[in-house]
């Protein structure tokens, strides 16, 4: 059974590059074989800022836009989040789809390609990491980050360095890891 992995642009400001990021990490993953991947752009996904009355551990969503968040989040067995870094934190974007849903993120292990200035979104990466471990998720310390990220940016196409096709290599490999041993967790097997 193929795995599938969400590839999840974080970023929805107007001008972003997350954009350009986020396809070109879609495409490498393709290419590496290992998952079934689908590119999810918080742009497109549109949540407002969290709406439903009731937690989200009782999966009784009363939006429409509730319903299709957790069935994307909830069909994936692996995350990367593409973030950028605001004021050394993750985009609020981000937070929030985090928090919309819970259930749908348990046992699954994510990675980030995170972007930025000189840090790369590094600070983001860690400060988003104790709401994920909260939520049952696994972020993965093998990554790929870009600092300056503008300057591998043209036309709106994003071209890697070498150190950003080893890292994403060694984190897809360490996702379908995961991804594997987790899946006994999510299936309510444990040996």
């Amino acid at each position: 059974m193929t795995l599938r992995l969400n590839v999840i642009v974080a970023s929805t400001r107007p001008g972003r590059v997350g954009i350009s990021v986020g396809r070109w990490f879609e495409g490498f993953a393709r290419e590496d074989g290992r998952f079934d991947v689908h590119l999810v752009d918080l742009a497109e996904i549109d949540l407002p800022i969290y709406d439903e009355p009731r937690h989200p551990r009782l999966a009784q969503y009363e939006h429409e836009h509730t319903r299709r968040w957790s069935a994307i989040v909830d069909a994936a067995d692996a995350y990367v989040l593409v973030t950028p870094e605001y004021n050394f934190g993750p985009t609020p974007a981000l937070v929030n789809a985090l928090n919309y849903v819970y259930n749908e993120w348990c046992y699954k292990p994510a990675g980030f390609v995170s972007y930025g200035g000189i840090s790369g979104g590094l600070r983001a990466a860690q400060a988003i990491k104790m709401t994920m471990s909260a939520m049952k998720l696994v972020p993965l310390p093998e990554a790929v980050t870009i600092p300056m990220v503008a300057q591998q940016v043209e036309n709106g196409v994003f071209t890697p360095k070498q150190p950003q096709v080893e890292g994403g290599k060694a984190m897809l490999a360490e996702l379908e890891r995961w991804a594997t041993a987790l899946r006994l967790l999510r299936e309510g097997r444990t040996g």
